[in-house]
């Protein structure tokens, strides 16, 4: 039962990622907080190894939807290039952050993005501005940099960022949505070893983990979220995903609410 929820876990995280060019964090951070907790992992590693795991799916996950998008013409690798940098060194720098807050209060924090970016789907669109000139170099390095710091805390591919970024920075959605996939993977593999090194020396680790990463979590989600980010980048060249927009930010909202409730004690 345990490898059968990581594979569900897997597969509706890889949909997303291809259909919303986000890397699927905001579904498997509070899946696999409620798997561990159910498992009766130790309470005080729970939210720091679901985000750490969660990092380290995001690495195939990324790469299976980036290929897809890249097949469409939908990255933009003169962009990702300026932004990488500074999404590896935010990255980093989250995972450090991250290790020393407490794990309740890190559950909060993580609660109160997912009901942010819930609101952001639900509420806010995003706006095309087609023919701006690029922002300067600079400024899509310090952009990498801020998005790499809060997707490394919250464990996510930093889609929800990425994507609004790109739209404002002139990109069509397509294009948005390709290159945000393409952000994750920087995001994914500096956010993952961080968590890995700094939670090396945790006490209460369930065996098989290595620091903040759960090996086998890791590796049934993998294969599942990497099968289906496909499918989903496929979808996003074909369907009008207004529907299942509003269907994930309604899903976010039911599970921004429950982490942050739980977080601040509440029950």
């Amino acid at each position: 039962m345990l490898y059968m929820w990581f594979v569900i876990a897997g597969a509706f995280a890889g949909v997303c990622a291809g259909l919303f060019g986000v890397g699927g964090g905001m579904i498997i951070v509070p899946a696999l907080m409620w798997i561990f907790t159910a498992y009766q992992m130790p309470p005080d590693v729970i939210t720091h190894m679901a985000v750490g795991t969660s990092l380290a799916t995001i690495v195939v996950t990324s790469i299976s939807s980036l290929s897809a998008h890249h097949k469409r013409g939908g990255v933009r690798w003169d962009i990702w290039r300026y932004m990488a940098g500074g999404l590896v060194i935010g990255s980093i720098v989250g995972a450090g952050v991250a290790d020393k807050i407490d794990g309740d209060a890190l559950q909060a924090i993580i609660g109160a993005g997912a009901l942010l970016v819930a609101f952001k789907m639900l509420f806010v669109p995003n706006k095309e501005q087609l023919g701006k000139p690029l922002p300067p170099k600079s400024i899509q390095f310090g952009a990498g940099t801020g998005i790499g710091l809060a997707s490394s805390i919250f464990g996510i591919g930093g889609g929800s960022l990425t994507v609004p970024f790109l739209n404002w920075a002139g990109l069509p959605m397509r294009q948005s949505v390709g290159t945000s996939a393409a952000c994750g993977l920087p995001i994914a593999v500096a956010g993952a070893l961080g968590f890995a090194w700094f939670g090396q020396d945790v006490q209460n680790l369930p065996d098989g983990a290595v620091g903040f990463v759960h090996v086998t979590g890791f590796f049934f989600i993998s294969i599942a979220s990497f099968i289906m980010a496909k499918f989903g980048a496929k979808w996003a060249h074909q369907l009008p995903a207004a529907t299942l927009k509003r269907a994930f930010g309604i899903l976010l909202l039911i599970a921004g609410g429950q982490l942050l409730l739980s977080g601040l004690g509440v029950f």
